[in-house]
């Protein structure tokens, strides 16, 4: 790999493109803020459902407002029977992030208000891909361990009817508390690069949908959205906390990536950690199996090896990856569950970037071949030194 050239930034890092109201890392006191409010204490004090109203429309709902907002998002949680036959057809190979991507393109080609640019024909197609995703990434994992879905309840929150869908029954208060904590950390995160992929699309005056396929793709990324599930996938191949140091080692040596480790925005660590990690403790404490017991000792090993060596704090995906696995679900299943969180985030980027678009197309240093002349094809040159055909 060459060198860039002074003024060339790979990876954009540190390019400030635009403004936003929606997020923001305040580094003097290393806090992610949501329209202003610190995420730890949005995720210390409110539900999933409020943050989700707060990222849509700018305020955190007052209680006649978050009962409607309610109302409308568990109305909209069904699938239809074509939906859930197109999850049948797609191969149980494909990892459920292909599955989630395709059902968004096809919940685009069914709408036929598709092309609406409108404010509040956004509004509405948010609110449905907030309440539909789960239903999808729920019946995608029953249907790879051959059970069938589990219809929504309208009765049940966000994160509990997540539960339900998934596994028929709702885990104790503590359980649920942890998912929706993640969930609200998940939630946004300025321009990452799944969210600069939805404004990109968006720029250039496409859908909605196709802008959240796009964000989807760039998720399923093991250096983005991927990580969670390649955080558990470590930590099995690791097995034993005495192995942590020594492994790390040899990973180190090799020039692997470790992965739940590191951010390019923080200067500190992650200032979601914190309140994850806390959750993570609580939920292992309640748990209480020898795998809960040892993965949480590994994970801790781990996370200090790395530390002591690197000097390198983990990310939310590190202590949310084993959070997840210790629920109950498949690691496949990690990064659809982030696009549940996300797709709040995404689509108040996507509603913003409508607001005062400007096409975003970057220029490209070249540093490529010189311009050079195209050279005659053989066989016109063989064709010509033969002589014109008699007449």
């Amino acid at each position: 790999m060459t060198t860039p050239a002074p003024g060339i930034h790979r990876g954009l890092a540190g390019v400030v493109v635009d403004t936003t109201e929606i997020s923001t890392v305040i580094q003097e006191t290393n806090s992610l803020t949501y329209r202003g409010y610190p995420v730890q204490d949005l995720a210390a004090h409110r539900s999933f459902e409020e943050v989700a109203y707060l990222l849509r429309y700018g305020e955190l709902p007052d209680a006649a407002q978050l009962t409607a907002f309610q109302a409308r998002e568990r109305a909209l949680r069904p699938l239809d029977r074509t939906t859930l036959e197109l999850l049948t057809r797609l191969p149980g190979t494909c990892h459920p992030m292909d599955v989630l991507r395709t059902a968004v393109s096809f919940f685009g080609a069914e709408d036929p208000t598709e092309d609406d640019g409108s404010p509040a024909a956004h509004h509405a197609k948010s609110l449905t891909l907030l309440a539909r995703l789960p239903t999808v990434v729920a019946a995608d994992q029953r249907r790879r361990r051959d059970l069938p879905p589990i219809p929504p309840d309208p009765a049940l929150g966000y994160a509990e009817n997540f539960f339900h869908m998934c596994f028929g029954s709702v885990p104790d208060p503590e359980v649920v508390r942890c998912f929706e904590i993640s969930l609200i950390l998940y939630a946004e995160h300025s321009f990452n690069a799944s969210t600069f992929t939805a404004r990109v699309v968006t720029s250039t005056l496409s859908d909605l949908y196709s802008a959240v396929t796009a964000a989807i793709g760039a998720l399923k990324g093991p250096l983005h959205g991927g990580a969670n599930e390649a955080v558990m996938h470590m930590l099995h191949e690791i097995g034993e906390p005495a192995r942590a140091g020594a492994w790390l080692a040899e990973a180190l040596a090799a020039k692997r990536k470790i992965m739940g480790f590191g951010h390019r925005v923080y200067r500190h660590g992650d200032s979601r950690v914190p309140i994850m990690q806390e959750a993570l403790d609580r939920l292992v404490a309640r748990t209480a199996t020898p795998e809960a017991t040892r993965l949480a000792a590994l994970h801790t090993a781990l996370r200090e090896a790395v530390l002591t060596r690197r000097g390198i704090h983990p990310n939310l995906d590190y202590p949310a990856g084993l959070a997840y696995h210790l629920m109950g679900f498949d690691i496949p299943a990690f990064t659809p569950i982030f696009v549940m969180s996300r797709i709040t985030g995404w689509t108040a980027h996507i509603t913003e970037q409508l607001g005062h678009n400007a096409l975003i197309r970057p220029l490209a240093s070249y540093d490529g071949r010189g311009q050079r002349p195209v050279p005659e094809p053989a066989s016109r040159a063989r064709q010509r030194g033969a002589g014109a055909p008699d007449a």
